[in-house]
C-alpha cells in the first residue's frame, strides 16, 4: 500500500480521537462510546428555575459550604498540593439557592463576609453621628435574621470509580480510547434556628469524566524498504468545577422538593399536583 492511500484512512481515524462514555440519552446507546460523555437530563440549573413558586420567601443563612474530602488533585511522580475541587463552593450554593424557582423561593442573608458587613455599617453609622449631628436611621435598616440555616460540605471525591476502553488493529492500522471516571459527592442540610432541628437533608453524587482516544499507523511500504508511523490521539476531562456546580444545584433542587414532601415550606400543598 502506498503512502498515498494511507492519509484518507488516517484522516478517519483522527476522526474518532475525541470520544466519550456512553450513555442511555442523547444519539448513544447503552455500553457503547459516543461523543457527549455523561449528561444530567435535565440540567439541575433548569429545574431550579422552573420550580412552582411558594406563598413566601424564606429566609436563609449560609456561614460556610467547605471542601471536607482532603482530596489532592493526581499527578504522576509529583505530590500536588492543588485541591481536587474547589474551595468556593459557598459561592456556588449561594448562587443556587437565588436561582431556586427565579429568585422566588430564598432570600438569602449575609453571613461569610459578616464582618466586613458590619464593619461598614458602624462606619456609616459614626460618619452621621460626626458630620451630621445624629444617627443613621434613615439609611441603615435592621440587619435581616434567618430563620433557617443552609449547611453542609463537598464531602467525597472518588478518583478511577470505573475505567475502561476499546482498541483494535489490523495490518498496522489501528486505533483506541479509554475512559476513567470520578465521582464528587454534596451532602446540603436544613438547620431549624429556632431549635436546632436538623429539618431537612440531601446527597447528590456527579460524575466527572475523562477520555483519551487516539489512532496510530505503522507499516512498510516499497517492498518492505521504507517504514511508515504516525500517531494521533487526544485527551478530554470534564471540568470538575462544572460536576461540582451541577452537583450543588441538584442538592438545593432535592432540598426544595424534600421540604415540599414534607410541608416544610410554606406552600399551597393540596394544588401541588394541579396545572393552571
Amino acid at each position: 500500500m502506498g503512502a498515498k492511500y494511507l492519509l484518507p484512512i488516517i484522516l478517519l481515524l483522527q476522526g474518532c480521537a475525541s470520544i466519550g462514555m456512553g450513555s442511555q440519552h442523547g444519539n448513544c446507546s447503552a455500553g457503547l462510546i459516543c461523543k457527549e460523555g455523561p449528561m444530567l437530563q435535565p440540567s439541575a440549573t433548569e429545574q431550579l428555575l422552573n420550580l412552582p413558586y411558594p406563598n413566601q420567601k424564606t429566609i436563609v443563612a449560609v456561614y460556610q459550604f467547605n471542601d471536607v474530602t482532603g482530596q489532592r488533585k493526581g499527578g504522576d511522580n509529583i505530590a500536588s498540593f492543588s485541591t481536587a475541587v474547589t474551595q468556593g463552593a459557598i459561592h456556588i450554593l449561594i448562587e443556587a439557592l437565588r436561582d431556586a424557582g427565579r429568585g422566588n423561593w430564598f432570600v438569602v442573608v449575609e453571613r461569610s463576609g459578616l464582618d466586613a458587613l458590619t464593619k461598614e455599617r458602624q462606619l456609616v453609622r459614626t460618619t452621621f453621628e460626626n458630620y451630621n449631628g445624629g444617627e443613621a436611621k434613615t439609611i441603615l435598616k435592621p440587619l435581616l435574621y434567618a430563620g433557617m440555616i443552609i449547611e453542609g460540605g463537598i464531602v467525597s471525591y472518588d478518583t478511577n470509580v470505573r475505567t475502561g476502553g476499546t482498541g483494535a488493529r489490523y495490518l498496522g492500522i489501528g486505533m483506541k480510547n479509554q475512559y476513567r471516571e470520578d465521582i464528587v459527592t454534596v451532602t446540603l442540610r436544613a438547620v431549624l434556628v429556632q431549635t436546632g432541628e436538623v429539618l431537612l437533608n440531601v446527597t447528590t453524587t456527579k460524575t466527572i469524566l475523562s477520555t483519551a482516544g487516539g489512532s496510530d499507523v505503522f507499516r512498510f511500504i516499497e517492498l518492505g524498504t521504507e517504514l511508515v508511523e504516525f500517531e494521533s490521539g487526544s485527551t478530554e476531562n470534564e471540568a470538575v468545577g462544572h460536576a461540582t456546580r451541577a452537583a450543588i444545584e441538584a442538592a438545593v433542587y432535592g432540598l426544595v422538593v424534600q421540604g415540599l414532601e414534607k410541608e416544610v415550606w410554606d406552600f399551597n400543598y393540596p394544588s401541588l399536583g394541579e396545572k393552571e
